[in-house]
């Protein structure tokens, strides 16, 4: 019988890890074993020592590479784990170019870690494709996305990207990690090596740390391969199982989500202490067209700017559903500060040319009823605008 072909929702459920085969368990089993025995002197098994392979991690690894539409998948112990090791397939004296307001830890790792090895580094608006070719150099070697990016949601053209990319014999590489395979597949429009941190939205609860690699060439998989197994900053086999139950939910989640976020982020739009929102899925976002051709949605990540640092302060103060916190792309909603938070390593300076302000906010949507969401993010924004009517009307008292 010919294999069958499901939708992307039936195969997180029915695929080659549906059933255990040797006692037909309906839960992939968690193989806590550092080492293997081996058989047979002249002919080592499939597994040797764990750190090279585990048969937990490789059904996860088998998974995520079946979803993204790739050859081979590698699970790691953090999502910078993952971007770490494929930022070592540069050597000294090659050159990155790199989507301006990039995550903070990634920004962090170029910057400190990367420069210490001889590599070099520019930042660009990936959003403008002239700016991205006259930015390459003669060294240029991988052209680092994302899209939309962290925290201002700028789209890049992939297909464009990859152009480039080929022109110029550069890798590219995109950090999937806010629309997942769900939404995005950036393989099947020409990318080399996608990045998940799985610790967001692929595992979906806040209660793993853990980051995923994706390619479709074999030779670049084989090069993958040998830079996991030489750093080894492997998944272990607990929170391999843990990433695999929150894939089964992914589909039904980023649709929730993704629903929930767009109203929120109209909703907002329209909102008179709300100075920008920055969201791919608004017709007023200059990267919607774009967006809507590559991928199916715009997500479920947006951020939105307040007119200071006080306001910020005195909104956090007043919501009451969303988490406070570091990190995204879990079942509660979660509030971020990109100031103090995730892009906390970059400079004022630097956050301030990029337009990451002391205002702005990044907020992850949740399962939480959308209605429930909307009346806490009002309550909120009455809340600052309560404070500044009163500050207004103090300060007129005074002159008078």
């Amino acid at each position: 019988m010919a294999k069958q072909t499901y939708d992307f929702q039936t195969k997180l459920l029915h695929n080659d890890h549906k059933i255990e085969k040797y006692t037909g368990a309906v839960s992939v089993p968690i193989y806590h074993a550092s080492t293997y025995h081996q058989w047979d002197v002249e002919q080592p098994g499939e597994y040797d020592y764990a750190r090279s392979g585990n048969p937990t991690r490789a059904a996860l690894e088998q998974t995520i590479a079946e979803l993204e539409g790739g050859s081979r998948g590698f699970a790691f112990a953090s999502g910078m784990a993952a971007i770490t090791t494929a930022f070592f397939l540069l050597s000294k004296g090659d050159h990155v170019l790199i989507c301006d307001d990039v995550y903070g830890g990634t920004y962090r790792m170029i910057t400190k870690v990367l420069s210490r090895f001889g590599i070099e580094h520019s930042f660009v608006d990936m959003s403008n494709v002239d700016e991205v070719e006259a930015s390459i150099k003669p060294n240029t070697k991988v052209l680092y996305i994302e899209t939309p990016s962290n925290p201002l949601l700028k789209v890049t053209d992939l297909k464009a990207i990859v152009r480039l990319a080929k022109k110029y014999d550069c890798l590219t590489f995109v950090d999937n990690t806010f629309l997942t395979p769900v939404l995005q597949r950036p393989l099947e429009l020409g990318v080399d090596v996608v990045i998940h941190s799985a610790t967001k939205f692929i595992s979906g609860h806040s209660d793993v740390i853990s980051g995923l690699i994706v390619v479709k060439n074999e030779e670049l998989a084989e090069q993958i391969y040998f830079l996991q197994n030489s750093f080894g900053a492997v998944l272990g086999v607990q929170d391999c199982w843990l990433v695999l139950r929150g894939l089964k939910t992914l589909s039904v989640r980023m649709e929730q989500s993704t629903r929930s976020a767009y109203q929120i982020a109209a909703f907002l739009e329209q909102h008179p202490l709300v100075e920008q929102v920055y969201y791919p899925g608004l017709r007023s976002h200059e990267g919607y067209s774009i967006q809507q051709q590559q991928a199916k949605s715009a997500g479920a990540v947006l951020s939105f700017s307040l007119k200071n640092k006080e306001a910020v302060k005195q909104f956090v103060e007043r919501v009451q559903l969303p988490v406070f916190a570091v990190s995204l792309g879990a079942v509660e909603s979660i509030l971020s500060y990109p100031a103090q938070m995730s892009h906390a390593a970059m400079s004022p300076k630097e956050r301030e040319k990029r337009g990451i302000t002391d205002g702005l906010l990044r907020l992850s949507v949740g399962l939480e009823s959308t209605e429930d969401l909307l009346r806490d993010l009002e309550q909120g924004l009455e809340g600052v605008g309560a404070t500044y009517s009163f500050r207004l009307e103090s300060r007129e008292k005074q002159i008078r």
